[in-house]
């Protein structure tokens, strides 16, 4: 597979992803963005596509990073 996204890119889209989750469902106890940053920092490209969540059935990586990419 080509990989069309930066490692950058995929963190700022998971964070993303996180302050929205966050917003909606708050628990005290979650980590805050800058903390599940710094955690998923030490993710490989792999990795970081799989905490994604993202599939060819139900979202696709495309989908997901149109929309978590530069979203906040």
């Amino acid at each position: 597979m080509i990989m069309k996204y930066t490692r950058e890119q995929l963190i700022d889209a998971l964070v993303a992803e996180w302050e929205y989750l966050c917003h909606d469902d708050y628990d005290p106890d979650d980590p805050s963005p800058e903390e599940y940053r710094k955690e998923i920092q030490e993710l490989t490209i792999e990795q970081l596509i799989e905490e994604t969540d993202t599939d060819d059935d139900c979202l696709t990586l495309d989908e997901y990073m149109d929309r978590y990419l530069y979203k906040k």
